[in-house]
């Protein structure tokens, strides 16, 4: 939790707790299901948590905004982004229903009121939103037919509604193509590591 204290230097009480509570129940559902790695579950803060509030580094989205995120398989980046971003509603989406046990059971632990889960396929899925976020489902080339129908034309926020992805690597060959795209390193806000190689990739559509 010291980590995400170190670069979210104002979360409210509620967000603290909310986010610490995330250290006791990921681990305990990892005890019963494969849920995160069992070699990565210790790197749970770092990996997941903050690599998925690394969005929140590039992007404000404001109260009363639409947040999809499609593959939500345990809840990253949903779920932290959910806590950070109270007034935001959040619909998580995975065909996994196993590991959206999980998602639905912390959801209702943590009190989120503002996230929705759904299990199915993302052509599914009704309804507009502002923003769609992943972390590392599927090449943007299959992820934008899917998803273009979903983005809402009204905006509500600075940035174009759009697509926010997390991923890693060279990503040369897959964004080859989308002159919109607009490329981050995480490795500018955060000093781990792990954020060597890791981006957040986002697209207006």
């Amino acid at each position: 939790m010291d980590i995400i204290l170190k670069y979210f230097t104002s979360l409210s009480s509620p967000q603290r707790e909310q986010l610490g509570k995330l250290g006791t129940l990921y681990p305990e559902w990892n005890e019963k299901i494969n849920v995160i790695s069992r070699k990565d579950i210790d790197n749970l803060y770092p990996n997941h948590i903050l690599h998925s509030l690394g969005i929140a580094k590039f992007y404000d989205v404001g109260p009363g905004s639409r947040v999809l995120e499609f593959g939500t398989v345990c809840g990253f980046p949903g779920i932290p982004l959910a806590i950070l971003f109270p007034e935001v509603k959040f619909h998580l989406v995975d065909r996994i229903g196993k590991k959206l046990k999980v998602v639905e059971d912390i959801v209702e632990q943590l009190g989120l009121k503002n996230v929705t889960v759904q299990h199915g396929d993302i052509k599914e899925v009704k309804g507009k939103f502002d923003f769609v976020v992943s972390r590392a489902v599927m090449p943007l080339n299959e992820m934008v037919p899917l998803l273009r129908k979903l983005i809402a034309k009204e905006m509500k926020n600075a940035t174009p509604n759009g697509i926010i992805c997390l991923k890693g690597g060279d990503l040369t060959s897959e964004l080859k193509g989308y002159k919109d795209v607009i490329v981050d390193n995480l490795s500018t806000c955060f000093s781990e590591p792990f954020f060597e190689t890791k981006k957040v990739i986002y697209l207006p559509l």
